[in-house]
């Protein structure tokens, strides 16, 4: 199994395609968005091509291979547009990994579960691949609104090891999992 995983989109059509190009080229089974899909926030600036409508029709259109996590900025009428479900958190094991995916503004590194061995989340905007007490942690950063010199990307796992890439597809970093 190959996932990709990309957070905080916030809206912004430009880079709903850049990730679904990505998603493409990368030839992941699953594209996992840790929240934040529609709206941009009240904290933040319209992102580049601010369309929800768009992002919705275009992520409509794999919905068979999407998880999506619901973000803090992610409202009850945001399903009536989505025809994929919004889940608050999703447990899978792969790659011999119990691995958690969610938003991050509830549980994060600061609160790891203990049967988790990996856990994914976004929310902060910043780029990160570390491990906290024996457990990694993983956070794409946002796509359309990175912050402190993280770069809009994604990460994809495959075969135990988790890579992070800018929005271009370049390699930034990678971790064992």
């Amino acid at each position: 199994m190959k996932l990709m995983i990309a957070s905080d989109i916030h809206g912004s059509f430009y880079y709903a395609k850049k990730i679904i190009e990505r998603f493409l080229e990368e030839k992941a089974d699953k594209l996992v968005l840790l929240g934040d899909i529609y709206y941009h926030g009240p904290r933040n600036p319209l992102p580049k091509e601010y369309a929800p409508m768009d992002v919705a029709k275009l992520l409509n259109s794999y919905k068979d291979k999407l998880i999506v996590i619901h973000g803090n900025c992610d409202a009850e009428v945001d399903q009536m547009i989505s025809e994929f479900e919004f889940v608050e958190n999703c447990q899978l094991y792969e790659f011999g990994k119990n691995i958690l995916f969610t938003h991050g503004h509830k549980i994060n590194k600061a609160c790891i579960p203990n049967d988790v061995d990996v856990i994914c989340y976004g929310h902060f905007h910043v780029n990160m691949m570390e491990k906290v007490d024996g457990k990694v942690v993983l956070n794409p950063g946002s796509v359309s609104l990175p912050k402190e010199d993280s770069k809009s990307g994604y990460i994809v796992i495959e075969n135990g090891v988790a890579i992070q890439k800018d929005i271009d597809g370049n390699k930034l970093n990678s971790i064992n999992l």
